[in-house]
């Protein structure tokens, strides 16, 4: 049986969560390999949304804010409709990497970060719990 945790999506529509995760990340990673783009790139930009976390430095609600500013889809797809436009492979390439990055984050479990700290998120809390 799943922990109920109040606040926190749980049960089925957290393992639905998690599975679209893991399908957004196939489906870019996919793309991805059909770009032409090259996979150094990818390697070297599919953990560049972390960085964001670096915030938590100035606070845990100015770290959630900017963390939840570049893991939720809406930047990837603008950026990819915008790319799309202008034919700029690279953008299409950039977008792809991003949306993977949130991709792998919710079929993880890693979800949107509440300002209580990071181990609180949407899909729950992460890391280690201690007993108290």
């Amino acid at each position: 049986m799943i922990a109920k945790t109040p606040g926190f999506v749980n049960g089925t529509p957290r393992l639905l969560l998690r599975a679209e995760g893991l399908a957004v990340a196939l489906a870019s990673i996919v793309a991805f390999s059909r770009s032409g783009a090259s996979w150094w790139l990818f390697a070297a930009l599919i953990l560049a949304p972390d960085l964001s976390i670096l915030f938590c430095l100035a606070g845990s609600r100015l770290g959630a804010a900017s963390y939840n500013a570049v893991h939720v889809y809406l930047g990837p797809i603008v950026l990819f409709i915008a790319a799309a436009a202008v034919a700029a492979p690279t953008g299409i390439a950039l977008a792809l990497i991003w949306s993977a990055h949130i991709g792998i984050d919710r079929a993880l479990g890693y979800g949107l970060k509440y300002g209580d700290g990071f181990t609180s998120t949407h899909l729950g809390r992460i890391g280690r719990q201690v007993p108290g």
